[in-house]
């Protein structure tokens, strides 16, 4: 077969290059990569590529034997560094590189397209030519309502997956499961347990599986270990069908060293800094991008933008915002290099993300942005024309360490720890949240959820009950682990299944259905949603009974208020004096001690009369009895 190369061919109009060269151009995987095409009547690919400091580059592949000669793009004449180049008869599927020569420094390079749509199976580098536009989308009842969806007065619970182990083919030598395998038995677990989002561990193309997706090579191609592109669109628009939305986790902080990839790209430093202070990272050993760059911003813009348009991802969580933000992140003085002021900030990494932000919310205003940010840096998800980041939410990281912390302790020892239950409750509305109980908190020797739990088996779970019900009361979306929502002894381990036979046992079930129960009454009542992000929908009624590890409080909305009483002592308390707001009767709606959920009381409607006395600043008082290690609900009737 002939492979005719012509260059008469171009995807990028004036306008294109002018905002590349601008640096605004959002949508250049429109424009670079390698895209299916007619020319007159031939068909074939037009290949674009970025690489200004290139002497010569060709594109040598399975279909013309990986010839170096064969096949040579011409580099376009208006200084824009863009080589370009239409080859025939390139058949879908093919594996490709760029062969890529700089004479400055005399070095040949095999590069992987960082535009590619589809790649190889890692240990395989190359990337394949690929037709995305082939597929036929079925949602779009679930875009047209996703604004509300997405709203911030809409309950927002996020179930955490990581594809390649949620569920193994354990008896077919332990393999993945395909996009549409995990699509079909995930949706379905998902509607069974109220979860309104699922977040995949990233999913752009990675070579080290260990990583777990987190060193990524390939930021337009999903990976190639579960299926094809179109097995990914299948996997989203089956989540669509059953309602639920998909939130990528993306990382725009570094990249991967690997020869094939990003660095060194056209024998310089194009995507990271040269120096190594701004340029690596020490803690991850991978490339850091530089943010100062115009065509750096946009590559990254782009990627955001291509999974929101091509894949009609609902959201994206931005992945270690805190390293980007800090030039002195994870180094020692003298290993980091000032900005121009003298300061700490990266300031190109400023100006990326408030891009970033900027540009979703012009083209996807009911898409959710996510930063995983763990300093006080100020307005995370403040408007940026406020000088704010522009993120929807922020990962509220305090409250995952201070209660993880404050749960560990053994209920004795409690009350001295007290600020460790109460402080989160101080910042809550600075900015707006989602509580992540995520998979950073179960690996590297961190023990599961269930495992940070003092005490014998049954105090164990009724521990780990107690603070899921805080969790689901607590202003902010949620987010939880797979594995979390029934307890898994094991740490989390990237390359087997989760340990699903412990459902077989009533702890675990129970563990279950108390998550169910919560992301239910979490959906259902108001109280505990429409103020995730209000300071109207809080208000506490005591916050400061530290020797009895008691604290209560209510949540709010237009028309309802819940009473939240949580007793985090072993002991029960007996006629414990708690004021409300109103006189009449109040049902109990929810008690994390219920033998529903394998905990110790039966399964009840309890009624609570007011009496009228003041107590906690309050006109009326009930008394109530709080069992041990117990979250209850209480709802006025």
């Amino acid at each position: 077969m002939t492979h005719e190369m012509y260059y008469d061919v171009s995807l990028f109009s004036e306008l294109d290059i002018y905002l590349f060269k601008e640096g605004t151009h959002t949508q250049l995987y429109k424009h670079l990569g390698a895209h299916p095409m007619m020319r007159e009547d031939e068909a074939g690919v037009y290949f674009a590529l970025w690489a200004p400091n290139a002497e010569d580059v060709s594109v040598r592949g399975d279909f013309n034997n990986y010839d170096i000669h064969a096949h040579k793009l011409k580099k376009r004449e208006d200084n824009s560094g863009i080589w370009e180049g239409f080859i025939t008869a390139v058949p879908q599927g093919c594996s490709y590189k760029y062969h890529i020569f700089t004479a400055t420094q005399n070095a040949n390079a095999d590069k992987a397209d960082p535009y590619a749509f589809y790649a190889e199976i890692a240990p395989h580098s190359a990337s394949r030519v690929w037709d995305i536009a082939n597929f036929q989308w079925s949602d779009e009842k679930w875009l047209t309502k996703r604004q509300k969806q997405n709203s911030q007065r809409v309950p927002i619970s996020v179930y955490e997956v990581h594809l390649g182990s949620w569920r193994r083919k354990v008896e077919e030598d332990n393999r993945f499961l395909t996009y549409e395998e995990s699509a079909l038995a995930l949706a379905r677990y998902l509607k069974e347990m109220h979860f309104t989002h699922v977040e995949l561990l990233p999913i752009t193309e990675y070579p080290f599986v260990g990583s777990w997706g987190y060193q990524a090579s390939g930021y337009f191609a999903p990976t190639a270990r579960y299926g094809s592109p179109q097995d990914f669109m299948t996997f989203v628009d089956i989540m669509h069908a059953h309602d639920i939305g998909v939130i990528l986790d993306w990382v725009p902080s570094h990249f991967v060293t690997d020869g094939h990839g990003l660095m060194n790209f056209d024998g310089t430093c194009l995507y990271e800094h040269a120096d190594p202070r701004k340029g690596y990272h020490p803690q991850w050993g991978s490339a850091i991008f530089n943010y100062d760059r115009n065509e750096v911003r946009e590559f990254l813009i782009s990627s955001a933008m291509f999974w929101l348009e091509m894949y009609h991802i609902d959201g994206i969580r931005v992945d270690a915002v805190a390293s980007m933000l800090y030039l002195n992140y994870a180094r020692e003085d003298g290993e980091w290099i000032p900005n121009e002021f003298g300061g700490d900030l990266n300031l190109g990494a400023i100006k990326f993300l408030q891009q970033l932000n900027k540009t979703i919310e012009a083209f996807y205003s009911d898409a959710m942005i996510f930063a995983e940010e763990s300093t006080n840096f100020n307005k995370v998800t403040g408007a940026v024309d406020e000088g704010g980041l522009g993120f929807d939410y922020k990962w509220n990281m305090g409250w995952m360490h201070d209660i993880l912390k404050y749960m560990k302790n053994d209920p004795i020892h409690r009350q001295y720890h007290h600020k460790d239950l109460t402080f989160s409750f101080v910042y809550v509305y600075n900015e707006n949240y989602i509580l992540p109980l995520s998979h950073d908190e179960v690996v590297h020797m961190k023990g599961s959820l269930i495992n940070k739990m003092p005490g014998d088996n049954n105090q164990k779970f009724a521990n780990l009950r107690a603070m899921y019900a805080l969790m689901f009361a607590h202003p902010g979306k949620k987010l939880l682990f797979m594995g979390g929502e029934f307890a898994q002894f094991a740490e989390w381990h990237y390359e087997q299944s989760l340990d699903w036979h412990l459902l077989d046992y009533a702890p675990h079930q129970g563990i279950k259905n108390l998550i169910k129960t919560l992301n239910t009454l979490y959906r259902s009542e108001p109280a505990l949603y429409e103020g995730d992000t209000s300071p109207d929908g809080f208000e506490w009624i005591d916050e400061n009974d530290a020797q009895a590890n008691v604290i209560t409080f209510m949540r709010k909305s237009h028309d309802d208020t819940i009473i939240v009483i949580c007793n985090f002592s072993d002991k029960t308390h007996t006629d414990y004096p708690i004021g409300l707001p109103q006189e009449g009767e109040y049902v109990e709606i929810f008690n994390s001690q219920s033998a529903d959920f394998d905990g110790w009381e039966e399964p009840r409607t309890r009624r609570i009369h007011t009496i009228k006395k003041t107590q906690h600043g309050r006109d009326y008082m009930a008394h109530v009895t709080l069992g041990s290690l117990s979250v209850i609900y209480l709802k006025k009737v």
